[in-house]
């Protein structure tokens, strides 16, 4: 499920759990009710949540309340929770929310250039269609920018189109890899990176690295420019201040390459990018 604001998750829970359609807050108070009410014949529930740091907002309201209720004796609930940095609980959450946090966490590392591959061969495996070395080669160019699964498979499918198209006979090659790489260098908003000017490229490397940082998807103005001037430095240039800053933020946002926050314009305004995060440091080639 795809949620706009963290408070819908009430409503998409206890429609999972009922079949019970209402709004966020009434959804709130069912839910509440439900796990601090004694059902012996209820079924537990293994609930499990996904971007996590997604749910987050400055009360965390709804952050506590999904750790809160599985430490109710009567709740039958279990929550799974996933996030994107290992230490999100210590860097954004609450103490009274990380308090209701268990003691268990398991990292998983970024997928390397062999596990990547072999994802692939799986969906793969009933068709000789891909040569051995066009599969490693898209599996070491994700590998090395994020090791995100997903964007390998849509390398080799782009590249499986191309060779379909050249001949239905044909196996997908390096030659159809390294193409299905080039169109994805040549979507409108990476080529808008790719010509971008190097102060707004470090601008969106700044967004991206405090992103990576605080776990979030969202930032402020004055994190993007804390991160901006330590980038500046190590880059050798002289860092814009926040005038200069505020303009580059406003170009970026007039070419949708990120999406500020509308009447605020203060070093509190919200940023997010309106392109993934690995979409940049593919057009940036980081």
């Amino acid at each position: 499920m795809r949620l706009t604001q963290p408070q819908q998750a009430y409503s998409q829970i206890l429609q999972l759990l009922t079949g019970q359609k209402t709004s966020a807050e009434h959804a709130a108070e069912i839910l509440d009710k439900r796990f601090n009410t004694p059902a012996p014949r209820r079924e537990p529930v293994v609930l499990i949540v996904d971007e996590l740091d997604m749910l987050w907002n400055r009360k965390q309201n709804v952050m506590y309340n999904l750790f809160d209720w599985p430490s109710k004796p009567q709740s039958k609930l279990i929550v799974v929770a996933i996030a994107n940095t290992m230490d999100l609980p210590e860097r954004v959450m609450m103490n009274r929310v990380s308090s209701r946090l268990g003691l268990t966490r398991i990292s998983f590392q970024p997928y390397t250039h062999k596990q990547l591959q072999e994802i692939v061969m799986s969906r793969i495996k009933c068709l000789d269609v891909f040569e051995d070395d066009a599969v490693e080669l898209a599996a070491r160019k994700v590998a090395a920018v994020s090791g995100d699964a997903r964007r390998a498979l849509d390398i080799c499918r782009r590249a499986a189109e191309l060779a379909e198209a050249s001949s239905p006979d044909q196996q997908v090659t390096m030659a159809h890899v390294n193409q299905a790489l080039e169109e994805m260098f040549q979507q409108p908003k990476i080529l808008a990176i790719r010509e971008a000017s190097i102060m707004e490229q470090l601008f969106l490397r700044a967004v991206v690295s405090e992103f990576r940082s605080s776990g979030l998807e969202e930032t402020t103005f004055r994190q993007v420019f804390k991160q901006n001037c330590a980038l500046c430095r190590l880059e050798g240039y002289n860092p814009p201040n926040t005038t200069e800053l505020k303009s580059i933020c406003h170009r970026l946002a007039a070419f949708r390459l990120i999406i500020i926050e509308s009447g605020r314009e203060d070093v509190h305004q919200r940023i997010r990018l309106n392109i993934g995060q690995d979409d940049v440091l593919y057009a940036l080639k980081l």
